[in-house]
């Protein structure tokens, strides 16, 4: 029997924390899916003086058309089964929250190192975990460069995050100074790529927003992908052995 081509490199995954999809669909997917971002906030590409706020808040929460191609990728499916192992993850419809980010304004104080919320507590919240149940997905919409504000990475900052945390349970803003003090000395890499790229972070991989040098919006989902069992150190999947 042959072996399955992986289509990320897991050993990269595992040693820094994150890894990229390329191509996740064909470009012309994530061009559509931010022709219909321009319509849900109301802006145009073509009429910068409209660009009046730092970043746009919208969502998908439908997966209709483009958004829902996003989600439904083979090559997106078989990434997270290499990561999180079959049956570890739960498909999800809709691509979520999208921060969109525009050039030549004064940045907003957003850009935090952290760890995103991952864990359900009774009363509706959310908060950080050392044993989180959720990863984070971004789907790059647009063309992102070095100075097109790309989410900013500590590489190998989730072991950091882990020994930081133990089995603790905190507010996300409580966590942030732990987390930026425990992983300050990690080397930074950027989220860049082409409509339809995708990152695959470990969900205790340290990241921050970044301030926006270029000329062009910054199109981008970031999304939580559910597990099927919380992540701890061991020798299962690769979400598990990244923490060993």
């Amino acid at each position: 029997m042959v072996a399955r081509m992986t289509v990320v490199d897991i050993d990269r995954f595992v040693a820094e924390g994150f890894v990229k999809l390329e191509a996740a669909v064909p470009r012309e997917v994530g061009d559509a899916a931010r022709t219909l971002v321009w319509q849900q906030i109301g802006l145009s590409p073509d009429d910068p003086s409209g660009w009046r706020e730092p970043v746009v808040w919208t969502a998908d929460l439908a997966g209709h058309g483009p958004f829902g191609e996003l989600m439904r990728s083979p090559r997106l499916h078989q990434a997270l089964d290499e990561v999180a192992g079959p049956g570890g993850w739960v498909p999800r419809g809709a691509i979520g929250n999208m921060p969109i980010r525009f050039p030549g304004k004064a940045s907003v104080d957003d850009r935090g190192w952290h760890i995103d919320a991952s864990v359900a507590r009774p009363d509706g919240s959310w908060a950080v975990s050392g044993r989180p149940e959720t990863m984070l997905l971004l789907v790059l919409l647009s063309e992102v460069g070095d100075d097109d504000a790309p989410t900013r990475i500590r590489v190998g900052s989730h072991r950091d995050a882990a020994r930081a945390l133990g089995e603790q349970v905190l507010d996300p803003f409580e966590a942030g100074p732990l987390l930026d003090a425990a992983s300050k000395d990690r080397p930074v890499a950027y989220a860049t790529g082409l409509p339809g790229d995708m990152y695959l972070v470990h969900p205790l991989t340290v990241h921050a927003a970044d301030e926006h040098r270029g000329t062009r919006p910054r199109f981008m989902s970031q999304g939580p992908v559910f597990l099927t069992t919380p992540v701890a150190p061991g020798e299962g999947n690769a979400l598990a052995r990244a923490l060993t």
